[in-house]
């Protein structure tokens, strides 16, 4: 099963993500990851996305196509896009990826989730300066206010945690992503969950949608 998790900053889509990839048995695609992956290897793609980043240009959806084929080439297994594609040209990419593969995308599943929600996760989150464990202020804070359960260390809130920074990131994702659900929701395998529920509550409402379709 081939499925991809669309919703806003803070909607949930990492944390469903990492459920589902275990008890569906699928590999998590994560274009962060798999850019990491290929700067460390020093490979011509990666020196080619590196020039982008090194320079704070958007990596072209081209250049990220590409990395993401070099990569997924030879995975076996069912795949979970997480919060790729961001474009409809990236939509479209992939579509024509899946179908000179043979392929198909199964479910695209929206976490639907009012930004005023989205907003107050995002501000609420905390990062710890050491492990990089995350925590949530109201629904999972640590044991001792600004520290790290794990490790001890201060605990901080990410630049991109903050309120100016969340508006900003909110807007972008309304300009880009809009149109990608409006393109995904004629495909037939549009699915849509209530993201402001609890993290259990999304996860089994997302499985049995996927249930539905198999």
């Amino acid at each position: 099963m081939n499925i991809i998790l669309l919703g806003a900053p803070g909607s949930g889509k990492g944390t469903l993500a990492k459920g589902l990839v275990t008890k569906l048995a699928l590999f998590h695609v994560s274009t962060g990851d798999i850019f990491r992956e290929e700067l460390a290897k020093k490979s011509p793609l990666g020196q080619e996305v590196a020039s982008y980043m090194s320079s704070g240009r958007l990596v072209p959806d081209k250049l990220v196509l590409e990395v993401l084929k070099n990569r997924l080439a030879a995975e076996t297994r069912g795949l979970m896009f997480d919060g790729f594609p961001r474009t409809v040209e990236q939509a479209e990419g992939l579509d024509a990826w899946f179908t000179s593969r043979g392929q198909n995308i199964d479910a695209v599943v929206f976490l639907n989730v009012a930004d005023d929600v989205v907003a107050k996760r995002l501000g609420s989150r905390r990062t710890c300066s050491g492990c990089k464990k995350i925590y949530n202020v109201i629904s999972n804070p640590p044991a001792k206010e600004g520290v790290c359960d794990a490790c001890g260390k201060p605990l901080f809130t990410r630049e991109d945690d903050k309120a100016e920074v969340i508006a900003r990131r909110l807007q972008v994702y309304k300009d880009q992503t809009e149109p990608l659900l409006a393109y995904y929701r004629s495909s037939g395998v549009f699915l849509e969950a209530d993201g402001a529920q609890s993290p259990e509550a999304v996860e089994e409402k997302v499985l049995a949608l996927l249930k539905s379709r198999a």
